[in-house]
């Protein structure tokens, strides 16, 4: 019998046969795909020819194909859509590609051949593109320790795997958590909820196959639950469930597997001859060293911490003005400011919801990219893993560019959050390869026959997400080490932070916020209203983001501690943590940095990006237009399609001229102190 997932994918677009394939193939699969990689990596390390661009480093851009076919479904899958097969073959498969990883990273005949073209990059005629390349195989393979000797490559084999391990263990733990947890709902505890919550409630039961309503810890329902329930108690006991997760005892405790995971990142930093995790997880990035990150952070963490104080204090005063006494609680904060934006701003969400329907926003998302980059985006009749997932063809002046899929959400096989990923990247070697992206989110679902309504902030996180996706599709570059969201950790966050300026525009919300059952648009006074309240509760915004930035700094800057729990609550107590505001993400759910090293001690990207979208918005502005062509046309050359073609500050130079200062991100989230 055939295996769908190492046949060519012949049908439209080559995409993966999602109807054909079955959780039986992936294990096969992965251990057919391995062998070929496996015997390429041989053929390439074992060459009798002189090592030269295309026999070494080409050849190794094309060692893995299969193996990277296989893995881009199988772990899309498990993240977007899981199962306990999956979920077991993932456990099952952590090690096995950690060894793989670490089998060619630590080729010491495979490193020879890289390490003489290095010693010889000056005599090799390289492309600027091929030569930044060699330079990124030779950092990833030092990096990965390749010059270590026999006995400390092998316990760096050991560390990686265990690290992959404890990581997928952190990540099912988590998703067991947020999937295992319910709350039923009574007519009496549905008091005060706008109808799209009790919409969202209800469809939330029905995935559960419940009857009447429940709450659920899934982002997009628990949030407006304590935004909007006047029970108190309710809201309290839905919080304190929504940031215990992964802290319940039993045998989905993150506790003891993040402590195990921060030793062992100290042990892999020290291997290569760093002083900590951080210095060696930094260096190719753009802040460099621990100390510019924590510069930053503290550069906003003290204007933050004043503007979150002074609105505790008035919202303190508004509770106690309801007659409940004593201190402002966490889950007290997202209901006091809801009504105080409705005092201050005439802006309530029931009637805010409405103008935001999910298809609208993605047409806006889209319509902004034809504006900007010439895209076009027709609907595709394809079979896709999950009924709610759809696809649409990319094309440029009737040129194919990319797919794109959607899946927008939540569901209790997803694991929480939102992100970008793909199935296939661009690349050019060996043919013009088009990519196929997705986007998954948690946005709640609604009841049948319902509009399916995001608020604010889930309108942003589509164009978030839909910026990163942009960053993918037109990746213009030959190589895949350095396509799409190939680039350093804090700048790849530009182009998903910096999209997000387009839905403000004023312009973009007259034609696309429309009420999803009348039609109508938006009225102005109340786009104005929203539009003014933008840097609403930042205090509160900024204020749980950096602390959580600076606890992960922490964890990762010296010795990794026996106890994170106690560093985390040390770094709070030091940095005077407001006592009615958590973390946004507290270390057991700290998927970020835990579920794999992505952002450890990276998690401050987010804001070292935001440094440059401010700045990189402003550039339109100075042009007079949002959607100015001339500006447009940079922003793609020189970051959009140049994947990690150049090093990061180079790229944003050549699109800005400089780099910025903080003040255009201290401004955009109204952190400024006015002028005297």
């Amino acid at each position: 019998m055939t295996n769908p997932l190492l046949e060519p994918w012949t049908g439209d677009f080559a995409l993966p046969p999602f109807a054909a394939i079955r959780d039986s193939d992936f294990a096969p699969a992965f251990d057919a795909a391995l062998a070929d990689a496996r015997a390429n990596i041989a053929s390439i390390a074992g060459d009798a020819a002189a090592p030269s661009f295309a026999n070494t480093i080409e050849a190794l851009e094309l060692a893995e194909e299969t193996l990277n076919r296989v893995a881009g479904v199988f772990y899309n899958l498990a993240g977007a859509d899981s199962t306990p097969k999956r979920e077991e073959l993932q456990r099952d498969l952590a090690p096995k590609m950690a060894a793989f990883s670490s089998e060619v990273t630590m080729n010491a005949a495979l490193f020879a051949r890289i390490e003489a073209l290095w010693q010889a990059r000056g005599t090799l005629g390289l492309s600027p593109e091929e030569a930044r390349v060699l330079e990124l195989y030779r950092r990833m393979f030092v990096r990965a320790g390749a010059a270590l000797d026999e006995a400390g490559r092998g316990r760096m084999a050991e560390v990686k795997e265990r690290l992959a391990v404890l990581s997928t263990a952190f990540t099912q733990n988590l998703l067991a958590d947020e999937r295992d947890w319910w709350m039923p709902l009574a007519e009496a505890d549905l008091e005060g909820l706008p109808d799209f919550v009790i919409a969202s409630a209800k469809a939330a039961a029905e995935e559960r196959g419940q009857p009447g309503h429940v709450l659920t810890l899934s982002r997009s329902l628990v949030v407006p639950f304590l935004q909007f329930s006047p029970r108190r108690d309710l809201r309290e006991k839905a919080y304190e469930a929504w940031v215990a997760r992964g802290a319940n005892g039993g045998a989905t405790d993150n506790r003891a597997l993040a402590a195990e995971i921060l030793k062992l990142r100290e042990e892999r930093a020290k291997l290569l001859g760093y002083e900590s995790f951080a210095a060696y997880k930094l260096e190719p990035e753009m802040a460099k060293t621990p100390g510019a990150v924590r510069d930053l952070l503290m550069r906003v963490w003290a204007p933050a911490r004043g503007k979150a104080q002074a609105d505790a204090e008035v919202l303190t005063r508004m509770m106690h003005a309801d007659g409940v006494n004593g201190d402002l609680e966490a889950w007290d904060w997202r209901y006091y400011s809801e009504k105080r934006r409705l005092a201050e701003h005439d802006l309530d969400e029931g009637e805010l919801k409405p103008y935001f329907g999910l298809d609208a926003m993605t047409e806006a998302a889209f319509d902004c990219a034809n504006r900007l980059f010439g895209l076009d985006f027709r609907p595709l009749d394809v079979p896709l893993y999950h009924a709610d997932a759809r696809a649409w063809e990319v094309t440029r002046d009737g040129r194919y560019i990319a797919v794109f899929i959607g899946d927008y959400f939540a569901r209790s096989s997803k694991r929480s959050g939102a992100w970008c990923s793909a199935f296939r990247e661009q690349r050019k070697l060996g043919g013009d390869q088009r990519p196929v992206v997705v986007n998954v989110c948690n946005f709640a679902k609604p009841a049948m026959g319902e509009p399916a309504l995001l608020s604010w902030d889930d309108a942003r996180t589509l164009f978030h997400e839909f910026g990163h996706a942009l960053h993918q599709m037109l990746s213009d570059v030959t190589y895949s080490l350095i396509s799409g969201t190939s680039v350093a950790r804090d700048f790849v966050e530009l182009p998903s932070q910096l999209y997000e300026h387009w839905l403000e525009v004023p312009e973009v919300l007259d034609k696309h916020a429309r009420h999803a059952k009348t039609g109508q648009p938006m009225p102005a006074a109340l786009r104005d209203r929203l539009l003014a309240a933008s840097t609403y509760d930042q205090g509160f915004a900024t204020v749980e983001y950096v602390a959580s930035a600076l606890v992960d700094l922490a964890f990762h800057e010296g010795a990794a501690p026996a106890d994170p729990m106690a560093v985390q609550t040390q770094v709070l107590d030091d940095i005077g943590m407001p006592y009615a505001i958590r973390m946004r993400h507290a270390t057991p759910h700290f998927a970020h940095v835990f579920s794999g090293d992505g952002y450890s001690s990276g998690y401050y990207s987010y804001m070292w990006s935001e440094v440059m979208d401010a700045d990189a918005f402003e550039a339109f502005r100075e042009a007079g237009d949002a959607f100015d062509a001339d500006t447009a046309t940079r922003l793609e050359k020189h970051i959009l399609s140049a994947g990690g073609s150049e090093e990061a500050d180079a790229l944003y130079t050549a699109f800005r001229g400089k780099m910025p200062g903080v003040e255009p991100l201290l401004k955009g989230r109204g952190l400024l102190e006015p002028a005297a």
